[in-house]
């Protein structure tokens, strides 16, 4: 039984025609799988492989090398919170907000709640510091955020 959908793999197949040669569109496709199933399985990186005509530890390669991809041992949440690190954001309370979250939801950065719901995530700078601390849900940016606003936000509450 395959892992991909006939949706990843279309998508994956489409983005070869974009690209210079098929082993660029590893972190596409590698982003897309995640996407989709909320991690990047074994099976799933073999999958890649055979459609971008390369060797499966090639995909596990550029997968291991970026720290966002995450295992089928170690899948995200429902939704990924990405916290600000860089300093504007630290200088306006980026630290406490991750350490608040941390403490309500009762995990580490890089973990993800016992109910499946977020993966909290440290970001060294998310570009935005003029709406410092800000955050990222999934593709969303929040600026100026509070823990309780980041909650509502993460849990759909907002």
């Amino acid at each position: 039984m395959s892992e991909l959908s006939d949706a990843s793999r279309e998508k994956i197949i489409a983005y070869c025609d974009k690209y210079p040669n098929k082993q660029a569109v590893t972190l596409p496709a590698l982003h897309i799988v995640q996407h989709e199933r909320r991690c990047v399985s074994a099976k799933a990186m073999e999958e890649i492989a055979e459609i971008l005509d390369l060797a499966p530890s090639q995909i596990h390669d550029t997968a291991s090398f970026y720290g966002f991809f995450r295992d089928e041992n170690r899948p995200l949440g429902k939704k990924r919170v990405w916290v600000c690190r860089s300093l504007p954001c630290m200088l306006r309370g980026g630290e406490k907000l991750l350490a608040e979250l941390a403490e309500k939801w009762n995990l580490h950065p890089g973990e993800t709640t016992a109910d499946g719901e977020v993966t909290l995530e440290i970001a060294e700078c998310l570009g935005a510091c003029d709406g410092a601390p800000c955050i990222l849900i999934e593709d969303e940016l929040h600026e100026r955020v509070s823990a309780d606003d980041v909650d509502k936000l993460a849990r759909g509450d907002a």
